[in-house]
């Protein structure tokens, strides 16, 4: 007798076993649900196919399908909602109709739908959870028993392969948020500019966490919160926005805990109703909190969630925290250097003055026991006493190169140093002018000096500082095609410096401005009873730094 060949049932079986090894092999979510719904198709003989993965309120966030023309797909648009006969399917077990227009809850099919009768559909639950519904239509003959056999078994290996790709693609973002703070704390501990950091941090969040816009929001010298650092859509809008009013930004700020929003686009808060969902990650260190860091997707994107919240924070608080190490580093190698002058320092003042000191009131003493003195020694002695004068003078030079390191260089030199490393970030040279009294320095070589003369050391510190500061805010942000630094000295009993650095660029932000660096300009203004203003420039193009302070 003949062996009996296999059933239909156990070539099901064999070809479902072989379509749930590949389900469980395969780690896009993407490719994983393509293949999911083949497999149902050709396992059960249905015509369409698909899978819709919905958000908390109903909408598709993914659907994937076969069967249908495209050019059906194109014309019907957006995706199924879970309503009428496909919100009637279980979380558990099956929905199979021999005609789904006979069920109650069918409230017709689109136009330019293609006609459906037979239906099968099932829940594919992720950790206990509904994470999608598999649609089947249009079987010839009907779905059967063995066909709910079929799609249960798909589900269940699906549900199982979803996991494993979710938790494979968590770990490899993991990963890459790793990285992305050992990168900040390498450029923080190498020396890197602070701006270029904050901008790494929000690019490096923007990407990863597969968001449209990434935005720092810092408190400024006022402790008003804005958005110092943005970067992608919405950039010109959002760059120096006060926040400090915003309950989602402020609340993160203070205390110390991030949280999401589904959607911002019902929230009417201004710029932010343009966008869809968000993330508010507090940036802590040593359970201070020093700013928040914000993600924004498009309206319709997936929402941020649990496990981007958790990765987000952990970042912007390792970010924060190695921004407060490298503040202590540079603090500590600074007071090192310090104590190491000032040693130095007092070991000249203290033994190498008193020594050549006590040297030269020995040679006077000589000068005059002497009686009478050679006319040839008496010059000798004499000039040895001025020896000595010159090296105490020499040695105090010294000392207060040591204590103030720029204090041998001219004003006029160091702040056209100044102008000329500028020339690199800005892709032009900037037009300078210093003057004093309204005397310009290239009119007469006596006005330079005089600066130096009238400018101390530790306020002409503080002007080299603004200027640098303020040419490298145009470089970053201005988009400016010239701009200029004046330099205005007034002598007299109320004497002043005034440093202005005037642009040709975008102008001032639609509200507040950026703080990071503006705020150490107010701050060096107020330690010098001066003044600071970030003005709109009086051409009405670009912006205008001015920057005054007391000579004394």
């Amino acid at each position: 007798m003949d062996p009996v060949g296999p059933t239909p049932a156990s070539e099901v079986s064999s070809e479902l076993m072989t379509a749930i090894l590949d389900l469980a092999g395969d780690l896009d979510v993407t490719d994983l649900l393509e293949r999911f719904v083949a497999a149902s198709t050709a396992l059960t003989g249905a015509r369409y196919g698909a899978i819709n993965i919905v958000d908390a309120a109903g909408l598709s966030t993914t659907f994937v399908h076969s069967g249908m023309d495209p050019h059906d797909v194109a014309m019907l648009g957006r995706p199924p909602r879970a309503a009428g006969v496909l919100g009637a399917i279980p979380d558990v077990g099956v929905l199979r109709l021999a005609d789904l227009r006979t069920h109650p809850m069918f409230r017709g099919l689109p136009a330019g739908h293609p006609p459906m009768g037979s239906f099968l559909g099932t829940a594919v639950q992720v950790r206990g959870e509904r994470y999608g519904t598999l649609y089947l239509a249009e079987k010839d003959g009907g779905f059967d028993q063995q066909d709910e056999h079929v799609v249960r078994a798909l589900a269940a290996a699906a549900a199982v392969a979803v996991q494993n790709a979710e938790l494979y693609d968590l770990e490899r973002r993991r990963r890459r948020w790793q990285s992305a703070a050992q990168a900040v704390t390498t450029m923080l501990l190498e020396g890197a500019d602070q701006e270029d950091v904050l901008e790494q941090i929000a690019m490096a969040a923007r990407s990863i966490d597969g968001a449209e816009t990434a935005a720092l929001a810092l408190p400024g010298s006022d402790f008003a919160l804005l958005l110092e650092i943005v970067t992608g859509a919405g950039h010109q809008e959002l760059l120096g926005l006060d926040v400090s009013a915003d309950i989602d930004v402020r609340s993160a700020f203070e205390t110390g805990s991030g949280h999401t929003v589904a959607s911002m686009v019902t929230s009417a808060r201004g710029p932010f109703d343009s966008h869809g969902p968000a993330l508010f990650a507090p940036m802590l260190a040593e359970g201070e909190s020093i700013g928040v860091l914000l993600l924004l997707r498009p309206p319709g994107a997936p929402p941020f969630t649990a496990d981007d919240l958790a990765m987000s924070q952990s970042f912007a608080s390792q970010a924060a925290l190695a921004f407060v190490l490298a503040e202590a580093q540079q603090l500590r190698g600074q007071a090192v250097l310090h104590d190491e002058r000032s040693r130095i320092a007092r070991d000249l003042h203290d033994m190498a003055i008193q020594q050549l000191f006590a040297a030269g009131m020995t040679i006077e003493a000589a000068r005059q026991s002497a009686d009478p003195v050679p006319p040839a020694l008496d010059a000798a002695l004499e000039a040895a006493v001025g020896h000595v004068d010159a090296g105490i003078r020499q040695i105090r030079v010294i000392v207060r190169t040591l204590d103030d390191p720029g204090a041998t260089t001219p004003l006029v030199d160091r702040v056209l140093a100044e102008a000329t490393l500028a020339r690199g970030s800005l892709g032009f040279a900037p037009e300078l002018t210093m003057s004093v009294d309204g005397v310009p320095v290239g009119s007469d070589p006596a006005v330079g000096l005089r600066i130096d003369d009238l400018v101390a050391p530790g306020r002409a510190n503080n002007v080299v500082a603004v200027v640098r500061e303020g040419l490298s805010n145009v470089a970053r942000h201005a988009r400016s095609r010239s701009v200029a630094v004046r330099l205005l000295v007034t002598s007299g009993a109320h004497g002043s410096i005034t440093v202005e650095v005037e642009d040709d660029g975008v102008g001032m932000p639609p509200a507040r401005t950026r703080a990071s660096g503006t705020k150490n300009l107010a701050h060096r203004a107020e330690e010098s009873g001066g003044t600071f203003a970030l003005l709109k420039a009086p051409s009405g193009r670009g912006a205008l730094l001015r920057w005054t302070a007391a000579l004394d």
